[in-house]
């Protein structure tokens, strides 16, 4: 995200997110410990329109009202509580949740969120979309770990204190 916490700008534009240098940030190592990624249709639609139909090493569920007839993921639709119950519930690894906002409110307004990884890329955009629906909501967090990147970049790893789920 943005350091202003954005995702991306109003219109959907994430070309701020192109650097310089492309550095891994860990990403090998977080996507070898998910097996899952849940997926909203714009980002999905975004992911189309740069020629990906699937998410290679994930079972992938795109929620939308709008299916496609495309095999290599699952669409869905509804509340995201009850999957994400179910898969809770399912031996696997983690689920990385890969927008979009409102997606990502819900799980964790449900309870259903245990760590957050967050890399704020050095960038003030002003508005956009931001990481988490807009919604009153306390929900505290540990930070496990920090790590900054030669390039400004900073990882946050932050735990959900434990609470109540609904």
């Amino acid at each position: 995200m943005s350091a202003d916490g954005y995702i991306a700008r109003p219109d959907g534009d994430i070309e701020w997110l192109n650097r310089r240098k492309r550095l891994d940030y860990g990403w090998s190592e977080f996507a070898g410990s998910c097996d899952v990624v849940i997926v909203g249709r714009k980002t999905y639609d975004f992911a189309l329109s740069m020629g990906q139909k699937s998410f290679p090493g994930f079972t992938a569920y795109v929620f939308t009202h709008h299916p496609l007839d495309i095999d290599e993921v699952n669409f869905v639709s509804g509340d995201v509580a009850p999957l994400a119950r179910r898969l809770r519930e399912s031996d696997g690894k983690n689920i990385f949740v890969c927008g979009g906002a409102d997606i990502i409110g819900q799980l964790l307004d449900a309870g259903y969120v245990d760590d957050l990884s967050i890399h704020v890329i050095p960038v003030l955009i002003g508005e956009g979309i931001p990481l988490i629906a807009p919604r009153h909501r306390d929900i505290p967090l540990e930070l496990v770990d920090t790590k900054t990147f030669p390039d400004g970049v900073v990882h946050l790893h932050y735990r959900v204190a434990l609470r109540e789920r609904h």
